[in-house]
């Protein structure tokens, strides 16, 4: 629980832009979780900075949301603060190669920005779900391109909430979905990415191209996280869950897609336990019939249980 001065000190900074016992389900792809302590959604990156200092001081842990993507909540919710950086998405031109993004921009703002502009280069992203800030955090991308290929730089603020720093490629520890080498508890708030010039049609066309695979491909007309588990060296989850014959498994209200079988599906009234049951049969499923050993990539935040 947040002591009655802190939530004084909040509601004075952010008026009603932060929300006490928010329902998080309201805020997952998954459409699952229980409530944050204080749902806090900063206007710019100084108010940011002003709501990290307060939490650094008042000694609230704080919890980054994104646009809800890759992510399960507990029932028993999220104590302490939950910041979600979606107004931050400012997006410009930083040269004539680069752009400047902010964390809480969206795949179609991007996507959206580079097309008008006619800007080549990051049309992977179409159709990633999330937010840039999110990309960034789990090197999002596709087989052939991800993250790392065209981050310029990092801009990231520290765990007190006192400076904005930035990072150079050639620093950052770029991995198969995660990054390293920035300051523990630092946040993710700006990148320069790198950009060419090209035909706004030529943009559009791969931008379309990859939508199309992914209506094909993906669950994307029901709630899911995204991919459950990460890909093992040199084989596909989704195709190691299907050979082991768990595509369309249910339970409760949780289903492994016919679609796709790396994705879980909410067909209305899962609830987490739901889930976590199926990433438990789906793993020894697996290791089972191959002896794989399969790693989520999905984030399982909060408590268990429902809050009193």
């Amino acid at each position: 629980m947040i002591e009655a001065a802190a939530r004084q000190a909040l509601e004075e900074l952010l008026g009603d832009r932060v929300e006490f016992e928010a329902s998080l389900a309201r805020h997952t792809s998954l459409r699952i979780g229980g409530p944050a302590d204080a749902l806090v959604t900063p206007a710019d990156r100084d108010e940011l900075a002003a709501v990290v200092r307060l939490c650094h001081a008042e000694r609230l842990p704080t919890t980054i949301l994104g646009a809800g993507f890759n992510v399960l909540v507990r029932e028993g919710g999220i104590r302490g603060i939950v910041l979600r950086l979606k107004k931050l998405r400012v997006i410009e031109r930083a040269s004539e190669d680069s752009i400047s993004v902010e964390a809480g921009a969206s795949h179609a703002t991007i996507t959206r920005y580079c097309v008008e502009h006619g800007l080549t280069g990051l049309e992977f992203g179409a159709g990633i779900p999330g937010t840039l800030g999110g990309w960034l955090a789990m090197n999002a991308g596709i087989g052939t391109r991800e993250m790392k290929d065209v981050v310029v730089e990092i801009e990231s603020l520290d765990a007190a909430g006192r400076a904005f720093e930035t990072t150079r490629r050639s620093e950052i520890d770029f991995r198969y979905r995660s990054l390293h080498s920035l300051l523990p508890g630092s946040i993710l708030t700006r990148a320069r990415l790198a950009v060419a010039v090209s035909e706004r049609d030529k943009v559009q066309s791969e931008i379309d191209r990859l939508l199309a695979h992914r209506q094909e491909t993906q669950p994307i007309d029901i709630p899911s996280c995204g991919s459950v588990f990460r890909n093992p060296a040199d084989d596909f989850a989704g195709r190691l869950i299907e050979a082991a014959g768990l595509k369309g498994l249910r339970v409760g209200g949780a289903e492994i897609s016919t679609v796709h079988a790396n994705f879980i599906v909410n067909r209305g009234d899962a609830r987490a336990d739901d889930v976590l049951d199926l990433i438990d049969k789906a793993r020894h499923a697996v290791r089972s019939s191959s002896g794989i050993e399969l790693e989520p990539e999905v984030k399982i935040l909060g408590e268990e249980g429902n809050r009193a």
